[in-house]
């Protein structure tokens, strides 16, 4: 099993979209292309309340890459997402990281 952490660094006053999008349209993708969250989270105390910070749970690398691609590539959801940002951009920057469990981590 693999975790794959994603941040959302939204523009100031764009965090509101960001989850309208992603109870409105992203999550309807990722049931459609069988990406599996774990759970979302915003900042109540660190640098910056304007993030969104999701899990995401994969069996491989393998997979991750497949169905991220997919999604990705879906015109459908292409549309979607630029529609979301007609009026302006929501997500400055995007972070991810890729965890592996230890050897003796409860997760595995």
């Amino acid at each position: 099993m693999i975790i794959e952490t994603r941040i959302y660094h939204c523009l100031p006053g764009r965090l509101p979209a960001l989850h309208e999008r992603f109870t409105k349209t992203t999550l309807d993708f990722f049931k459609k292309y069988g990406i599996k969250p774990i759970g979302f989270w915003t900042t109540l105390i660190g640098p910056s309340n304007h993030a969104l910070t999701y899990l995401l749970e994969w069996e491989s690398l393998d997979e991750r890459e497949r169905k991220w691609n997919a999604f990705q590539a879906d015109p459908e959801w292409i549309a979607k997402r630029a529609a979301s940002e007609a009026e302006k951009p929501i997500v400055e920057r995007v972070e991810n990281h890729i965890l592996v469990p230890t050897d003796y981590s409860p997760m595995r």
